[in-house]
């Protein structure tokens, strides 16, 4: 099976989830600046995050901030190439044609009840439906701290989810602890 993971990221902090899902698929992770509409059509699974910007999905106007939380004194983040001035997943998907495929949304949001935060997991999954993929779980949020770090736990939850989205295709249970199982 091919999983196709697109992501759009300031600094780094979602790409676990292809670790979840590398034992039983062929796996690729992509920035979205790198990610060509074209790749969709070899693929068994889409799986499409970023963060959440101003409620939503990131803009070409709320990437720019990128840069200034990466220059803050003592900030240890690494600003990903391209992260400010490039293509975010809005743009992205705004280029994917009609595919048929599945798909799963998710986001990274700062921690909160989502009536405040916002989740730009609901857009993207929006999107990918409305190019035919069928979503085959609901939109996933892994939480951040106001420091764009992932919250304790969250990378682990985030692998786990990945192995779910394996069982939900018909590959084999992995537990969290890493152990593949019986499906059933």
């Amino acid at each position: 099976m091919k999983v196709m993971i697109v992501y759009e990221s300031m600094f780094g902090s979602t790409k676990a989830i292809g670790e979840g899902c590398g034992p039983w698929a062929d796996v690729e992770v992509v920035s979205v600046a790198g990610a060509d509409p074209r790749m969709v059509d070899r693929t068994d699974l889409l799986v499409v995050g970023g963060p959440t910007h101003a409620w939503g999905m990131s803009r070409p106007n709320t990437r720019k901030g990128a840069p200034g939380r990466r220059d803050k004194p003592g900030s240890d983040l690494v600003l990903e190439p391209g992260a400010e001035t490039g293509p975010g997943v809005r743009e992205w998907l705004a280029g994917l044609g009609q595919t048929h495929a599945h798909g799963a949304a998710f986001d990274t949001r700062i921690k909160g009840p989502s009536a405040l935060t916002g989740r730009a997991s609901i857009g993207i999954k929006y999107q990918l439906s409305k190019r035919g993929l069928d979503m085959i779980t609901r939109p996933e949020s892994f939480l951040v701290t106001r420091q764009s770090h992932l919250v304790e736990g969250e990378i682990d939850r985030a692998r786990v989810w990945g192995s779910q989205l394996a069982t939900l295709l018909g590959g084999p249970r992995i537990d969290a602890d890493g152990a593949r199982g019986q499906r059933g």
